[in-house]
């Protein structure tokens, strides 16, 4: 009897089970959830479709997904054009990642203590920090101006930068699913004598991964598409990021090719949908297990 031979009842069973999903009674839902991702696609389909085709098709009414006419034309004139469109990408690439690994080093350490140590005030200093959540971040803006301004580090990235390396919703997140993981291992460890940093680092902290790439996502796509900030904090264009150069590519009074700036758009976008592909798994698990267990 051949490996082949033995895998057959498996794939049968597992394919059984899938068939038993699409019973009669789930049609009507999942064709409802069909055309409901299909309504959502649209608009995308429609940025990629227009990037694609000639300025004047991009115009015809009524608009159609697939281009009559295919051309790169866009996307050389969006790279080839006076906005430093790849320095922007870059500059992008940079503000987000450092933000993601700020958040990460300063939201775990920040959820191990609130969920893990035992100080005096702790519960108020928490309550203090949710009350950040309710801030609006434009309301912000100018306390940072001043403040960056005093120190020299406007029209610089490190002003885009260190606002964005702490995150109350990012330890509030971390230290939710803290509580969910069970303490006896740090408690046994606390006991032999470990200190609280070894604690942190070998036991609390490996068991934070699908939190971890949750939060980091989550603080990548917000940092990706921060628009406000590079606008009020930074004045050079070779210093801007991605989202002012998009807006800076439609000329003045919505002038320019729409076909540009939708090129621009589905450049801008492509790194965030990768990320999203490739880790949507842990953003599931990450929100699910944080939220559901205190």
């Amino acid at each position: 009897m051949t490996a082949a031979t033995l895998d057959r009842p498996a794939t049968s069973a597992r394919l059984l089970s899938a068939l038993q999903v699409v019973h009669w009674r789930n049609l009507p839902l999942m064709a409802g959830l069909c055309i409901a991702a299909i309504l959502m696609l649209m608009p995308f389909l429609w940025m990629v479709g227009a990037s694609l085709r000639p300025a004047g098709e991009a115009y015809r009414l009524p608009p159609s997904i697939i281009p009559r006419e295919w051309t790169l034309a866009a996307y050389r004139e969006a790279l080839g054009s006076g906005i430093p469109f790849v320095q922007m990408y870059w500059n992008s690439l940079v503000v987000a990642a450092l933000s993601t690994l700020g958040v990460l080093i300063t939201a775990s350490m920040a959820a191990f203590a609130f969920a893990r140590l035992e100080f005096r005030g702790s519960t108020p200093l928490f309550l203090t920090m949710l009350g950040g959540l309710m801030v609006p971040p434009a309301l912000t803006l100018i306390p940072l101006y001043f403040g960056f301004a005093r120190l020299g580090l406007l029209d610089s990235l490190s002003a885009l930068i260190l606002p964005a390396m702490a995150s109350s919703f990012g330890v509030y997140m971390m230290r939710q699913f803290m509580l969910s993981r069970p303490r006896e291992l740090e408690e046994a460890a606390l006991m032999d004598g470990a200190s609280y940093w070894t604690i942190f680092w070998r036991i609390s902290l490996p068991q934070l991964g699908p939190a971890l790439a949750a939060l980091g996502i989550i603080t990548f796509t917000t940092s990706w598409n921060n628009y406000i900030s590079p606008f009020v904090l930074i004045k050079s264009w070779d210093k801007m990021t991605l989202p002012a150069g998009i807006v800076a590519l439609q000329g003045l009074m919505g002038a320019a090719s729409v076909s540009v700036v939708m090129a621009a758009a589905t450049m801008a976008i492509l790194p965030l949908l990768l990320v999203f592909l490739v880790a949507q798994r842990f953003i599931i698990e990450g929100m699910t297990m944080s939220g559901l267990k205190q």
